[in-house]
């Protein structure tokens, strides 16, 4: 037999042999209990939160009309990510999700990187989330004499529970979380749509386009302010990528993560995109703030009595959904971590409910810290860690990315086999979201005040990862020797 034949029959070999494709020793012990609608409902959850409800109304002001183009294009290099994600999921569903394909695709330093900057994500995430929610509860009256720090340990305390209870009861409160925010959007859009076609006057103005063409156009501060948008807007979409995480436990990923991953590009068309143009149309950028939700701004303007307390109430189910989306996924990620001897081990241990707490404790304890932070700087909390978890972000696509790269490379040296189910235009479309995602991260340089220090923090977080590897690695390599 010649080299070449005996290469392509190695290579078929390779293809069709299940026990070939790697498996990853953290996937063991799950139950299997999410079904179509938790998934389906967990990635609308990851594509809508704070970030919109609250975090649109500043950008606005800064941005302008032109903030929905921003929204849209960081939506489709967030698509890219995703469906990059789910080929990689229909592959080989695995809870360690990401941090599973890194180990096979990068390695076990890749792993190590992708698994630790995800948990900094998620982690500080968590303090925002718990800073957040503290913040909202201020709003009513009756909570206002509770210190800040107090309201922050409750709401960890709760969702601690309910995460480690079942992954069932996780996946049915976040359903209902993702209910509650999808008909607050399509209720204010059917007001919003109802406003224009009725050319009903908010705060002395006819909505229409007049608005944004008599207020300095759809760039009213020109590009740069756009630019530097960017980066809050990607972190307005981090959770995306808990589909991946989540297929690991249900029944049937090769059904239900498709239609999640393909049902994410026009749920950000329609409840993204399409708000902030209404929002647009409505009032102009300069009307909108930082200090409150967009959507209030207009209900107040025409005279809506409740909308604070209702819209107050939608941004706390999203950051409270947001925490228990955080410690759900770093659960997962940890003990798959702890299974090749990159996470301390008790991080790998399950209740009998098959939950991984001690991955989710771990992040807990990191979130108390955050409830100290709470204590001592209540007014500066959220804007530190928020710019923290940024970066972990964006490393966590950027890996994403890589992964799928190198297994588009083997599919076609024919080592593996792609599903499918795929993203178009490898290597272009992977390389075109690096790019992009490593100049969002530049551009928070032009931002002396908090982006340059978020930045500066960059070759502080890599040391401390090369001293952490160099603590794990040889029980990573006794690991991978087992194995």
């Amino acid at each position: 037999m010649s080299k070449d034949a005996a290469d392509t029959a190695q290579a078929v070999a390779t293809r069709t042999d299940p026990a070939r494709t790697p498996a990853d020793a953290g996937d063991a012990g799950y139950s299997k209990d999410l079904k179509h609608r938790h998934v389906n409902m967990i990635a609308i959850g990851g594509a809508i939160g704070t970030g919109l409800f609250l975090g649109a109304g500043g950008r606005l002001h800064n941005a302008g009309p032109a903030l929905a183009l921003a929204y849209l294009v960081c939506g489709i290099f967030a698509f890219f990510v995703v469906r990059a994600l789910g080929e990689l999921v229909l592959y080989r569903p695995s809870s360690g999700s990401f941090v599973s394909y890194a180990r096979e695709f990068l390695g076990e330093k890749g792993a190590y990187v992708a698994g630790w900057m995800y948990f900094l994500n998620w982690s500080t995430t968590g303090i925002a989330d718990i800073t957040a929610i503290a913040l909202y509860t201020h709003y009513w009256s009756m909570f206002t004499s509770i210190p800040q720090w107090t309201l922050a340990l409750v709401a960890l305390a709760v969702v601690l529970a309910v995460n480690l209870i079942s992954v069932k009861i996780f996946g049915e409160m976040e359903f209902w979380f993702a209910i509650i925010k999808v008909a607050t959007l399509v209720g204010f859009m059917l007001i919003g749509i109802y406003l224009l076609a009725t050319q009903h006057r908010v705060d002395g103005t006819t909505p229409g386009l007049s608005v944004i063409t008599d207020h300095g156009g759809v760039f009213p501060h020109g590009l740069m302010p756009v630019v530097l948008v960017m980066q809050g807007v990607i972190f307005a979409y981090a959770a995306l990528e808990l589909v991946g995480v989540a297929a690991g436990e249900t029944a049937e990923p090769e059904k239900v993560v498709p239609r999640a991953v393909n049902s994410i590009m026009w749920r950000v068309g329609l409840f993204y995109v399409g708000s902030v143009v209404l929002l647009a149309l409505l009032l102009p950028g300069s009307v909108y703030s930082a200090d409150e939700s967009p959507f209030v701004t207009v209900l107040s303007k025409i005279g809506v009595s409740g909308a604070g307390d209702v819209m107050n109430l939608v941004v706390l189910t999203a950051a409270m959904s947001s925490l228990n989306s955080g410690l759900y996924s770093t659960g997962r990620i940890l003990r798959s971590m702890a299974a090749a001897g990159s996470a301390p081990k008790f991080t790998a241990r399950m209740n009998r409910s098959q939950v991984p707490y001690g991955g989710i404790l771990l992040t807990c304890a990191v979130c108390v810290l955050g409830v100290g932070l709470n204590y001592l700087m209540p007014s500066q909390a959220f804007e530190i860690v928020l710019n923290v978890a940024s970066l972990g972000i964006i490393s966590t696509w950027v890996i994403i990315m890589l992964c799928h790269l190198i297994f588009v490379r083997r599919a076609k040296a024919g080592l593996v086999e792609r599903p499918s189910f795929r993203l178009r235009f490898s290597p272009g479309t992977e390389l075109a979201t690096v790019a992009f995602l490593l100049v969002c991260l530049g551009m928070m340089w032009n931002d002396p005040a908090v982006g340059r220090k978020t930045l500066l923090l960059i070759p502080v977080i890599a040391a401390l990862l090369v001293a952490g590897w160099f603590g794990v690695r040889r029980r990573v390599a006794q690991q991978s020797h087992r194995g």
